[in-house]
């Protein structure tokens, strides 16, 4: 492997020279297998690897998370997917192998997030994997390994240019990490910090029951938050992400923000939606788009005479805001983290009205004694971790 790499440039096309290297002059942990991965591809990259591997260490699962700008847009492991979720995932007509699934699922939590994503997958990937992938708009992937065949289906993509990178799942970085913003270096130490069952014993709450399924889901928002820009929150349902609240100033806007995701999430599931007829060739990201619109407040934009004719072969009914309402009530036992202390209980009331019975944070607010009492009201499991997770 190299010992650098020369980018197109950084994080804009002003910010030149630019490259990826080690200080210590050790060669680099990836390859690039295919295309020309630039500034942001690796930032997304790196920090998605470190996610489904330690998404892997914790649950034993593949694992898979979609990266955009950073953040996580979703995040999964292997779990069986309904039917019904691979319906909205357009998944319904592939043979999936259990990393294709969690990619799936990764993809599924927030599709007009993902559009273009960075796939990062714990597992070398597979034929169906990359199948899924081939259909899908993305910028890349990185991946611990390929099989010959998934390696030809993904450099195929993009006209040939799709970037595809090699890891070395053995690498191990040095426990001192550094950066450098305005000409000065900041230095501290990797957080390295270990998020398992341990740290959701201390269950703070008068329901103390928090069941192993539930614990994998806290596990994933957890372990998501930790390679997600703060202030950050995550919902998290089945194995999966279904909503990230990322890089917000306020706690109550990062669980109000992850709760709408949530919701559309759930959204996506209605009977209405399940049965909206489109037209004959309108792709993928156009009904993810149509579907997001329609369940939203704004639904006339593809419900107006003149523009329902050109993505619909009938017209839909509105989904009006009683059923939404309506479904929603019936979405429950979401897990939630946070990557920091609740300061106030509106962020559990906001919870609440998006199915969430378990809570993963870190507690030591002033205010603590109010969350923990909003639970009670609602009936929540609360563990307190005693970890922030703050990634910047």
């Amino acid at each position: 492997m190299a010992n650098e790499l020369t980018l197109k440039y950084g994080c804009n096309p002003n910010q030149k020279p630019s490259r990826i290297f080690r200080k210590d002059g050790g060669d680099l942990p990836v390859q690039v297998l295919n295309g020309r991965p630039g500034y942001i591809n690796f930032l997304d990259a790196f920090n998605s690897w470190q996610l489904v591997k330690e998404l892997k260490e914790a649950t034993g699962l593949p694992a898979a998370a979609s990266f955009k700008h950073v953040s996580p847009a979703g995040a999964a492991v292997a779990t069986e997917l309904s039917d019904t979720l691979k319906k909205i995932y357009f998944v319904d007509d592939l043979d999936l192998s259990p990393l294709a699934s969690a990619y799936a699922m990764a993809r599924g939590a927030d599709r007009m997030s993902s559009y273009g994503d960075w796939i990062a997958l714990s597992d070398p990937c597979d034929v169906q994997t990359a199948t899924l992938i081939a259909r899908e708009v993305s910028d890349g992937i990185i991946a611990p390994g390929y099989s010959d065949e998934a390696l030809e289906i993904l450099k195929s993509k993009r006209k040939g240019s799709y970037n595809v990178v090699a890891i070395d799942p053995d690498y191990r970085p040095e426990p001192i990490e550094c950066k450098d913003v305005f000409g000065i270096t900041f230095e501290q130490g990797r957080n390295e910090v270990k998020i398992d069952n341990q740290m959701l014993e201390n269950v703070v709450t008068e329901n103390k029951n928090i069941p192993e399924n539930a614990k994998r889901d806290l596990l994933i928002a957890l372990i998501t938050l930790k390679y997600t820009q703060s202030n950050s929150v995550c919902y998290a349902k089945g194995g999966q992400v279904i909503g990230v609240g990322a890089g917000q100033q306020s706690r109550i806007h990062c669980t109000r923000l992850a709760g709408n995701k949530a919701d559309t999430w759930y959204l996506r599931q209605h009977p209405k939606v399940l049965g909206l007829k489109f037209k004959e060739g309108i792709r993928r990201p156009d009904r993810d788009n149509t579907i997001d619109v329609y369940i939203s407040e704004e639904y006339m934009d593809v419900l107006a005479e003149g523009t329902w004719q050109n993505l619909f072969a009938e017209k839909p009914e509105p989904l009006t805001r009683e059923e939404k309402r309506a479904w929603l009530d019936t979405l429950q036992n979401v897990a939630l983290g946070s990557d920091a202390f609740f300061p106030f209980g509106d962020n559990i009331e906001r919870a609440h009205k998006t199915g969430v019975k378990y809570i993963a944070q870190p507690g030591g607010s002033i205010r603590d004694d109010h969350v923990i009492d909003t639970c009670n009201k609602y009936g929540i499991a609360m563990a307190f971790t005693g970890v922030r997770l703050f990634h910047h």
